[in-house]
């Protein structure tokens, strides 16, 4: 009998090294082009939980009979949902932003198996920045590591240096849980 191959639905490169980590090589890598606009008064956590399912199911609707992961990572304050940071000014307001204050990374989790069963879950880390200073926000602006990132910061980077406090899953902060996306390979059968 084959094993059914594992894929993933992501083109980051975080996400595949830390799958790389607990010992997951997937067999293809094809990223979902989706729309990634939060709805009208969508919660982070919603978007979060939504944008994974449909990635998956962007991905799905071509592939049969393989394990697919879809995630994706939203960094919220309260009920704001912060962006994709795209330019410097972006990083630089989401860094005043969440200056001295508590925001929370959302990762939307959703795996598919072979036989069509979805299973889902989102992981919840909080994280609070110390007081940054102008100056600190600058470094890190000019840095460009914020650049493409949930949120405008990295925290296996520089952007680790200002973090205060973290509860939940770094793993999760970086851009995938490992442990549920472990508990929920273990429990669609696949062995780790």
């Amino acid at each position: 009998m084959i094993s059914p191959i594992f894929l993933l639905a992501s083109s980051s490169p975080r996400r595949l090294a830390l799958l790389a980590d607990m010992g997951v090589t997937p067999d293809k890598i094809i990223a979902a082009d989706i729309d990634e606009t939060p709805q009208p008064r969508e919660k982070p956590r919603d978007l979060a939980a939504r944008l994974a399912l449909q990635k998956l199911r962007a991905v799905a609707q071509n592939e049969t009979g393989a394990f697919i992961l879809a995630a994706d990572t939203v960094v919220g304050v309260g009920r704001r949902v912060l962006p994709k940071a795209e330019t410097p000014a972006q990083v630089r307001d989401c860094l005043r932003l969440m200056s001295g204050r508590r925001h929370h990374v959302y990762t939307g989790v959703a795996l598919q198996t072979p036989q069509g069963k979805i299973l889902r879950r989102v992981c919840d880390s909080a994280v609070i920045f110390r007081q940054l200073s102008v100056q600190d926000i600058e470094a890190y602006v000019q840095c460009g590591e914020g650049i493409g990132k949930a949120g405008g910061y990295a925290i296996q980077g520089r952007a680790g240096a200002l973090i205060r406090f973290i509860s939940g899953s770094y793993s999760n902060i970086v851009g995938l849980p490992l442990f549920e996306v472990a508990q929920m390979l273990r429990g669609a059968g696949w062995k780790l």
